[in-house]
């Protein structure tokens, strides 16, 4: 169940940013690392629907084998597969954990300092031979005729930069990128020709210049990556309790505690007629996941929109499911056990059939 879920989404992972990447939004030699941070991203829910639906189909194919019948007609309860259950998703649960509060956060910082790096990278390693290219802030375009050797030098370039109502054109013959004593990197063009111009204005001014350097890069843009409440480690989010914190700190306490209450849910939800097929039990379970993780995200959003509090807003969904699973458990053992109708009937079928059986 995991390799199917894991491999679904790592297809449709996949699809997204090899478009991001032809696009150029993303640097190509990135998209392994970037489909890796997604993965953790999305593992926490992938984790909590294969624990869900492998308790769901075993203890299904159980009722379906008419094992549940033997089962019941030995005296056993429902209930008893509580532990088994348990033991099973117990390492789940604790692995979903982790992934909430440590990998996802890590995952997602990583991934945006992926992207910014790409962003605040010099706007000439983006420009290709032949095409107009804008740069990083918007401001530039970029146009140069070829390149010479390795990707410093260019040739034949061609610069138009606009700021705060002012139009200036840069053509140079040539153009190199140096590093001064501070870090910050510099284009330097050579024999080369700037008008400048302003919107009000019809008027041009021209200069003529064998040396000239505009501004590519610097040292003191540090890439701080995604600073959103997703992406703060869960410490941080304790230290600074506002609302999109709270919000995110909910989402990730209720992961493994959906994890652990959908499995247990798993058990009375899985009840099928061995005569009839398992598909409605199924959908019917997959839309309770559903309503589940939606109500959670309606009472995070409820919480960043400071409609209602953090300490009101985590428990009441987890609550009606805990009621849901315990009514499911009282209702299953009154029709499974062993006095009831259904149970004798079938209990009576299968030892006749075993007597027909042992007389052939």
């Amino acid at each position: 169940m995991f390799t199917t879920l894991f491999t679904i989404t790592i297809t449709v992972m996949l699809i997204k940013i090899l478009g991001q990447a032809a696009g150029g939004q993303i640097a190509s030699a990135d998209v392994i690392a970037l489909i890796g941070f997604q993965a953790l991203n999305y593992l926490p829910v992938i984790l909590i629907l294969t624990g869900y639906i492998s308790v769901l189909l075993v203890v299904t194919r159980s009722y379906q084998d008419s094992e549940m019948v033997v089962w019941f007609a030995s005296g056993l309860s429902l209930t008893q597969w509580i532990k088994p259950v348990l033991l099973f998703g117990l390492p789940i649960v604790i692995l979903t954990t982790l992934l909430s509060f440590v990998a996802t956060p890590w995952a997602n910082t990583q991934s945006a300092q992926y992207r910014e790096r790409f962003e605040k990278r010099e706007d000439l390693s983006k420009v290709s031979p032949g095409k107009f290219q804008e740069s990083a802030a918007g401001n530039r375009i970029f146009f140069v005729e070829g390149l010479e050797g390795n990707s410093n030098k260019v040739k034949n370039v061609f610069i138009n930069t606009q700021t705060e109502g002012k139009n200036s054109i840069v053509i140079a013959k040539e153009g190199t990128i140096e590093l001064d004593k501070k870090g910050d990197k510099f284009l330097i063009l050579s024999q080369g020709r700037r008008y400048d111009n302003t919107r009000q204005q019809s008027d041009f001014r021209i200069m003529e210049f064998e040396r000239y350097g505009t501004l590519v890069a610097s040292e003191s843009q540090a890439l701080s990556g995604d600073r959103s409440a997703r992406a703060l480690p869960t410490s941080e989010l304790l230290k600074t309790p506002n609302n999109f914190n709270m919000g995110e700190l909910l989402w990730r306490m209720s992961l493994p505690v959906m994890a652990l209450f959908l499995m247990l849910l798993a058990i009375p939800l899985s009840f099928v007629n061995p005569r009839v097929g398992r598909s409605a039990s199924l959908i019917i379970a997959l839309l309770l996941f559903v309503t589940y993780s939606n109500m959670v995200s309606f009472f995070q959003a409820t919480v960043v929109q400071s409609r209602s509090t953090f300490l009101m807003a985590w428990w009441p969904v987890h609550l009606v499911v805990l009621g849901l699973i315990v009514f499911l458990f009282s209702w299953r053992l009154k029709v499974n056990s062993r006095y009831h109708p259904l149970v004798v009937w079938s209990a009576i079928k299968h030892a006749r059939l075993l007597k027909k059986s042992a007389a052939t």
